[in-house]
């Protein structure tokens, strides 16, 4: 079969982050037999930035509103058809958290490094980031929900993936870290009964007692947090450093659908924004889009060692110093991709490396 996968982009720098994952993917499923089919949504979606440029309330919302309703469309009739992953560029944060809302989606990284392990669930499908806005002249007020159907399907889900990811089935508990002293002791009630049904120990705590323990004794190996979206946002960065993980401006993330009728649907995205002001000049950062493009390649269009040769190769470029300016180098983005493929492609027969010339910049 055909493997297809899906592409959403926003406005900003999104068409030409677009334009890196279409090229790298299509270099690194070359081989495959049938080829991969991109399904592109028609929709171009907003960024924060364009949005505010409409500079009033009421047209804000309504086209919020729209481009929610049809990325979630879209994202339905891809897991309709049997697809089981999009890539989407950055598109503002709040019809993202909408759609997010709705397919009860989680996001999922797995930070390595000095030998330990930590898997960071986020709960996208409740709370602060998944409510609702009432305005009012000089007000706004926003409602949120907890559920613990929701509740659990996000603790169910990542428990399974810590076994996928961990299959010697060495985990001793689940911390979760949220806001709950503001929820009357229903979470704490929800976190017991899911412990006594799943049989493993579950740690409920405050945010800041989750920090104070990091900063304190730093977190044991094969860590499971499933966190609240409010926290996990702000501290995804300090997760990155304690766990040398690399730049967040370098990584990509995945959200797992949990929602049934498009549950197993994957959305892969860079971690950085839409970049607004760097949009047509050819100066966004590529590295956490080659990486999304080379987990679609391996995960969803069978080409094992996608990640290994794309990781080998980005090192290279790395130690050669062929970096957008935001990593310190002197390259456009399309330099970078460039010197990419043809470490991809391999060295031409003489053995002379393609890109020796781009060492120091243009």
């Amino acid at each position: 079969m055909r493997p297809a996968i899906g592409l959403a982009v926003g406005r900003g720098t999104g068409p030409e982050v677009a334009e890196v994952f279409e090229r790298v993917l299509g270099a690194l499923t070359a081989g495959h037999p049938h080829g991969v089919a991109i399904e592109r949504s028609p929709r171009l979606y907003h960024s924060y930035f364009s949005l505010r440029a409409e500079r009033d309330v009421d047209r804000i919302r309504a086209l919020t509103a729209q481009d929610a309703d049809h990325y979630e469309r879209f994202c339905r009739t891809l897991a309709a058809r049997g697809t089981r992953a999009v890539f989407r560029t950055a598109v503002n944060a709040q019809s993202l958290y909408l759609v997010r809302q709705r397919l009860r989606s989680v996001k999922v990284d797995l930070l390595t490094g000095a030998g330990r392990s930590l898997l960071l669930i986020r709960d996208q499908a409740q709370g602060f980031y998944t409510g609702d806005n009432r305005h009012t002249p000089g007000e706004v007020t926003r409602t949120m929900t907890f559920s613990r159907e929701i509740t659990e399907a996000v603790v169910t889900y990542a428990l399974r993936r810590a076994r996928h990811e961990w299959p010697d089935g060495r985990l001793d508990r689940i911390v979760m870290a949220y806001k709950f002293h503001l929820l009357d002791g229903a979470l704490d009630a929800w976190g017991d009964e899911l412990a006594d049904r799943l049989g493993i120990r579950v740690d409920l705590f405050q945010p800041d007692t989750v920090n104070r323990n990091l900063i304190t004794h730093g977190l044991p190996d094969r860590t499971l947090i499933v966190a609240g979206n409010e926290w996990a946002d702000i501290m995804h960065v300090v997760l990155l450093d304690r766990f040398g993980s690399g730049r967040q401006e370098n990584r990509c993330a995945e959200n797992v659908c949990l929602d049934a009728g498009p549950a197993g649907l994957v959305e892969y995205q860079t971690v950085h924004g839409s970049a607004d002001d760097l949009a047509g000049k050819d100066l966004v950062n590529p590295v956490a889009t080659i990486r999304a493009a080379a987990r679609v390649a391996e995960r969803h269009a069978g080409c094992p060692g996608a990640v290994r040769a794309t990781e080998r190769a980005l090192r290279t470029l790395d130690e050669r110093g062929v970096r957008t300016p935001d990593l310190g180098g002197r390259h456009s983005t399309t330099t970078v991709v460039d010197a990419l493929l043809d470490l991809l492609d391999g060295p031409p027969a003489d053995g002379t490396p393609r890109d020796d010339a781009l060492v120091g910049g243009p």
